[in-house]
């Protein structure tokens, strides 16, 4: 019997499946380090090709089309950059005093509820000095992890903008390189795949920029409506941390609903708050993300809150924001390979009609 008969049995098959995916996701978290500004550079020379393209076309020389780019890329990033760190500055100033004030509030209202049931308050006063002191010194504490990760952010920073470069300047190299592994028979394939990650991943993120500017610009509006200390530094917050799925949104309304009950005498302005990013959300999820966002990538919630998680297990908060673009590839992938087309059609969103599913199971019980 020759090799290319023989059947392993289904264990086998799980088993090396395991295995394999295990030994994956080892290597991505053991190598995060290499790997990690490797797929933010990658992603980031995708974005910026066309403009080099456009440049190189203007006949400027392609390592100079390639520098300004960069350049320009670099001004804007540091231009948005300074305001956020300006406005965080402040906010970090106050934190202090909005944490002794939110202590004081809480102490009131569980002091006020101890009465009413009639509890010893003294326990509770014990563990709220203790929890104030832990909250105002945690940014002290703090600071000296901070520097390690500067440190660490640091080198990765530097490494990124090498990458690019060198990305954006090999590209012919890159996809000559990728044609011939490819070999003859597949080539065409090959090509469409490759054009499609690029348009997946340059619309996907500007989708993603425009709905952050969109969702910055309504939640700073309603923080300066309701009259909310911070307005401009926990809009861009709340609108950065939207773009991790499902789960920055819910904790992107928590930091100023604090700031409402402590900067402000009614504990209502908390709930407005609330009720406000609510409706953003509503109009984000609604209107926002299925024209502008999810018609770019199509990829269903389940998946999006799991990959979401992963990135997290792996590669911490840069693989939140990383895991959805390398999904919508893994995707594309799929889509376009015969064997695979099922875990592609798994990853997205389109539901089968139910009578179709009924029909299934009816033949396979007649069966």
């Amino acid at each position: 019997m020759s090799v290319e008969h023989v059947k392993l049995p289904f264990y086998v098959k799980v088993t090396i499946f395991l295995l394999g995916f295990i030994a994956l996701f080892s290597i991505l978290y053991l190598a995060k380090s290499i790997i990690v500004p490797f797929v933010f550079a990658v992603i980031i020379a995708i974005l910026l090709h066309p403009l080099v393209n456009f440049l190189v076309k203007l006949k400027i020389n392609r390592i100079l089309a390639i520098v300004l780019t960069m350049l320009l890329t670099f001004l804007v990033i540091a231009a948005f950059g300074t305001i956020i760190f300006s406005q965080a500055g402040k906010f970090s100033e106050s934190w202090p005093l909005l944490v002794e004030k939110f202590t004081s509030i809480l102490n009131q209202n569980i002091a006020d509820a101890a009465d009413y049931f009639n509890k010893d308050p003294q326990t509770i006063h014990a563990w709220i000095t203790k929890s104030q002191g832990e909250l105002i010194n945690v940014s002290t504490a703090a600071i000296g992890q901070t520097i390690v990760i500067l440190g660490n952010g640091l080198v990765i920073l530097l490494l990124i903008p090498f990458y690019i470069f060198m990305i954006l300047f090999y590209q012919p190299l890159l996809i000559e390189f990728v044609w011939l592994v490819s070999g003859p028979g597949y080539q065409i394939r090959v090509k469409e795949i490759v054009s499609q990650i690029k348009k997946v991943i340059q619309r996907y993120l500007v989708g993603l920029f425009i709905e952050a500017v969109m969702v910055a610009a309504m939640d700073t509006a309603a923080l300066l409506i309701l009259g909310i200390d911070y307005a401009f530094i926990l809009g861009i917050l709340a609108a950065l941390l939207n773009v991790i799925p499902y789960i920055g949104g819910i904790i992107a309304v928590a930091l100023p609903m604090m700031v409402a009950l402590v900067t402000k005498t009614s504990g209502w302005y908390a709930l407005y708050v609330l009720a406000a990013y609510y409706l953003i959300q509503m109009i984000d999820n609604h209107y926002i993300v299925p024209y502008i966002v999810a018609s770019k990538i199509k990829i269903n919630a389940l998946f999006s809150v799991i990959i979401v998680l992963v990135g997290n297990a792996l590669w911490g908060i840069p693989g939140m924001f990383l895991s959805m673009p390398l999904l919508a590839i893994i995707k594309l992938i799929c889509d376009h390979i015969e064997p695979l087309k099922p875990w592609g059609f798994l990853l997205g969103d389109t539901m089968p009609p139910i009578i179709k599913i009924k029909t299934i199971f009816k033949k396979n019980k007649s069966h």
